[in-house]
């Protein structure tokens, strides 16, 4: 009789669907569980805690203004809710360079991507069309706000050329607070060399009251340099 050999088979791996979590192609099946390239933390927080100025302002100056000024309610304390930066430049539709540029160092400046404005209505006699580009503007809240103000009063305006303090009547009357500066020299991240030209901002603090005096106090109590006035210190 001739001898019979078995031939055994190796079991056969199981096929599965290509992008769903099966086989060494790169980029399928992993793209659930990976954040896609170039994604924008639309939620910016504090590296590690909370920023220095707004713990001071929680744990101090929230307390000694409610005492100050006699309010009941916690909720009436004022707060800062927001920073805005604008930057005006009318020929930038002339000079694109110069609005990128100034986009550029807003983003360096705030560590936040700056937003074109532009012209909402044209005027002839100034060669403005409408929607031309007419500047840049960037907004600040919660983690940045705090950290930008703090470098602001401890690093920025201690570099203003002749600094004799900010004025005390530039609120709105609802609380607002609006100052301008006359070049963007002052904030240590801009490069002097990488300049293209020198220019100015206008910078507006929205606190949560309607009350001039207790945004005053706010600021006063956050360090705020006013003129004729010694600020106080950050902790």
């Amino acid at each position: 009789m001739a001898e019979t050999t078995e031939k055994t088979k190796a079991p056969k791996a199981p096929k599965t669907a290509p992008g769903k979590g099966g086989g060494d192609a790169p980029g399928k099946g992993k793209g659930k569980d990976k954040a896609p390239a170039g994604a924008v933390d639309h939620d910016p927080k504090a590296a590690e805690g909370k920023p220095r100025l707004q713990e001071f302002y929680e744990h101090t100056v929230r307390a000694k203004i409610q005492k100050d000024f006699g309010l009941p309610n916690p909720h009436q304390v004022p707060r800062v809710v927001k920073m805005v930066l604008n930057v005006g430049m009318g020929d930038a539709g002339k000079n694109p360079k110069q609005l990128e540029a100034a986009i550029d160092e807003l983003g360096m400046i705030t560590g936040q991507r700056a937003v074109t404005t532009r012209a909402k209505k044209a005027i002839a006699n100034f060669g403005l069309r409408e929607g031309m580009p007419v500047g840049a503007t960037v907004t600040l809240r919660g983690a940045r706000m705090y950290e930008f103000l703090d470098r602001f009063i401890t690093l920025a305006i201690p570099r203003i050329r002749d600094f004799r303090g900010l004025p005390t009547r530039s609120f709105d009357g609802r609380g607002n607070y609006t100052f301008g500066i006359k070049e963007q020299m002052i904030f240590p991240e801009v490069d002097y060399d990488k300049v293209e030209k020198i220019h100015g901002m206008d910078i507006t603090i929205v606190t949560s009251t309607d009350r001039d005096d207790l945004a005053m106090a706010l600021l006063r109590e956050l360090g705020w340099p006013f003129r004729g006035e010694t600020p106080q210190r950050v902790a």
